[in-house]
């Protein structure tokens, strides 16, 4: 672990900032989407409705004493941050609460009809059948004859680039999908990611741990990644980790893994061939989805359960994807953006490489150079636009 203190955790408490932004504008404009998206009855309306004014003007309230996960949440700092307001507490905790609220009041782990029910699962479908999601899959087609050097980056970038496709950063920043990305890269450990994968003997006995962020869109180029690092034989079995139930909008769940590979097989060309080779990966073993509860966790990556750290502490690399994950991974705190990526990850029990788009204001292993080039280019907006990307690795 490293020496280096941690800045005080991000809360959403001050106007005009970006937490309070998610929680005064972006929790609000997610109810109201959710309570269009299905014919819900009264009183479901009306829990969404009560939760809108709680995200408002309210304070944290408890879950019911029949939630399954009452104990778990209490464990992870219900008891401590019920009746504050939702401004006045971790922001990491408090926008996961808000998800989890939101699965009680549409009655997903209730034993009514909507049990079950992903409420995100239209919008996640929308996505998935967009006209922008075939084009990407027709330009798989052209890449099996580039040099394997071009492959290799293609499919990392794709990976990376992918994360721009999160609903819940549009549904708060309408103008995110039609801002170009920058295609430099604002920290860049590409060789070091795949010196650590190599194409050699010793790959087959290789695991490698993929934390996924998204669902559709992005997750479809994080599997055409673990599709191509199981060919090229850098690899000998992926672990997909993906949440355990609905959670911040768009994030990957193993029904959305399903909808992803179903959604590859039935595409022409080059895709398909793809999207059969995941399948059989998984009916074989070397593909696996992992839905721990902690990966819904609100909280920081350094306080990961036992079983978990041991997971790690097998894989070859553990690539953590998106910003949500990147914010659990190096602490939710405004650290100096030039503090050293691994020494923030010291902590964690192997190898670990970030990928992420930046859509929030944590950021570390900078350069001095770079820092001030961007401050001065965009003052702090660099930070949140979700225009500029990143791939550290902590070997």
């Amino acid at each position: 672990m490293s020496d280096t203190p941690a800045p005080p955790v991000i809360l959403g408490d001050e106007p005009g900032s970006f937490p309070h932004s998610v929680l005064a504008e972006r929790h609000p404009a997610i109810i109201r989407q959710v309570r269009e998206a299905f014919p819900y009855g009264p009183d479901v309306h009306r829990r969404l409705d009560a939760l809108r004014e709680s995200c408002a003007e309210g304070v944290v309230e408890d879950l019911p004493d029949t939630a399954p996960d009452r104990d778990r949440w209490r464990d992870w700092g219900l008891d401590t941050y019920a009746g504050r307001s939702w401004f006045d507490v971790p922001w990491l905790w408090s926008e996961s609460y808000f998800y989890r609220q939101l699965l009680e009041a549409v009655g997903y782990f209730g034993t009514g009809p909507w049990r079950g029910i992903d409420p995100f699962r239209p919008f996640k479908l929308a996505e998935l059948d967009a006209p922008e999601t075939d084009a990407e899959l027709t330009a798989l087609d052209g890449l099996g004859a580039r040099p394997a050097g071009e492959r290799d980056r293609a499919l990392l970038h794709g990976s990376l680039w992918g994360n721009r496709a999160d609903l819940g950063f549009r549904l708060s920043d309408a103008q995110a999908q039609e801002r170009a990305a920058v295609p430099a890269l604002v920290a860049d450990d590409s060789d070091t990611f795949w010196s650590l994968l190599p194409a050699d003997d010793t790959a087959r006995a290789r695991t490698l741990c993929l934390v996924a962020d998204n669902s559709g869109r992005e997750l479809i180029p994080d599997l055409l990644l673990a599709a191509h690092l199981l060919a090229q034989g850098r690899c000998g079995r992926v672990v997909l980790h993906v949440k355990p139930y609905p959670y911040y909008v768009s994030d990957a769940t193993t029904a959305d893994v399903v909808d992803a590979l179903r959604k590859l097989t039935g595409a022409p060309g080059a895709a398909a061939d793809h999207g059969r080779r995941l399948w059989t990966a998984m009916a074989e073993g070397t593909l696996t989805i992992r839905a721990h509860p902690f990966s819904a966790a609100p909280l920081p990556c350094a306080a990961m359960p036992a079983d978990l750290r041991a997971e790690f502490a097998q894989a070859a690399l553990t690539v953590v994807k998106g910003d949500l994950n990147y914010r659990r991974l190096v602490g939710d705190s405004r650290w100096p953006p030039t503090t050293p990526f691994a020494d923030v990850t010291a902590y964690f029990p192997g190898p670990v490489a970030a990928l992420r788009t930046l859509k929030s204001d944590v950021i570390t292993g900078l350069d001095a150079g770079t820092e001030a080039a961007l401050v001065a280019a965009e003052g702090l907006r660099w930070r949140t636009g979700g225009t500029h990307a990143l791939i550290q690795v902590r070997e």
